[in-house]
């Protein structure tokens, strides 16, 4: 695991400072302007996803070591790559990367708390007591929180400079991602192999329930059929790098890992079946 542990942080950073880049203040403000779509993918994302989540685990009887792995994903917000699938989607692009910007924000203060409060709620003990809330934010922030405003001081002061570089940050960054599960999967095999069955179970169904449900909250709530597609990615697609990361900082056994594992590899397949659905549907209309 000792190549995960080292490339998690530093691609997750990269893949930060990348979102970072492609921001400005108006994807912000943007909020205000439209605040009603925003707050039903927000609800969507911090109360529905880790709400389910926690119900899932009840109803399939899942192994807590497991457990805690689901609700870790489940906390994780989406990533850049929710941007790209709803741009192909033809969804609300400018809505996306709002929910991206702020939530990965916020996420330093919502990913520990839903984490340690799941871990409780489970009665898991394998959190050790110099392992605390506060020291995972703090991590998070330099991991998360410092490379986004880096990223965006720097589109504002040398954007001439930086935009022929974005690019080559955003393909390191996928490279990274791509090393970091690919060593999962290699180096522990054998454990992924005994607990996969119930690890690809649960992550395909919350996957799946998550993105019907975004949709179909969006239909109700949001403002048309464009938001209702974002919303629908933004539920389905959570952040990998930052799951592994937020994992290898508590636990140090690979188990945890295992469903972010499985649900990193099942939501790109569903996200992008997805879009070919919906494109479908674009093209017959």
């Amino acid at each position: 695991m000792e190549i995960v542990t080292t490339i998690a942080p530093i691609a997750l950073a990269l893949i930060m400072l990348g979102l970072g880049l492609g921001l400005t203040l108006s994807d912000f403000l943007r909020v205000i302007n439209h605040p009603k779509d925003f707050f039903v993918g927000l609800s969507c994302q911090l109360i529905l996803l880790p709400a389910i989540a926690f119900t899932l685990i009840k109803i399939l009887n899942t192994p807590l070591e497991l457990a805690i792995g689901v609700m870790i994903i489940a906390a994780a917000p989406g990533g850049v790559t929710s941007n790209i699938l709803t741009k192909f989607a033809n969804g609300d692009v400018a809505l996306s990367i709002s929910l991206t910007a702020i939530i990965s924000l916020i996420s330093i203060i919502s990913v520990p708390f839903i984490v340690f409060n799941s871990a409780n709620l489970l009665q898991i003990s394998m959190i050790s007591d110099e392992i605390s809330m506060t020291g995972i934010a703090l991590k998070m922030f330099f991991v998360v929180t410092l490379p986004i405003i880096i990223g965006m001081l720097i589109k504002k002061f040398a954007n001439n400079f930086i935009s022929t570089k974005t690019k080559i940050i955003q393909r390191v960054s996928i490279i990274l991602f791509v090393i970091v599960f690919l060593s999962i999967w290699v180096e522990e095999w054998d454990n992924i192999y005994k607990f996969i069955s119930s690890a690809g179970t649960i992550a395909l169904t919350l996957n799946i329930i998550m993105m019907i449900v975004g949709y179909y909250v969006a239909k109700f709530f949001a403002t048309g059929i464009k938001q209702r597609r974002c919303i629908s990615l933004e539920c389905g697609l959570q952040n990998g790098t930052l799951a592994v990361f937020v994992s290898t900082q508590i636990f140090d056994n690979i188990v945890y890992i295992i469903p972010t594992a499985a649900y990193a590899l099942i939501m790109f397949i569903t996200s992008i079946m997805f879009v070919l659905i919906v494109r479908r549907i674009d093209q017959r209309e």
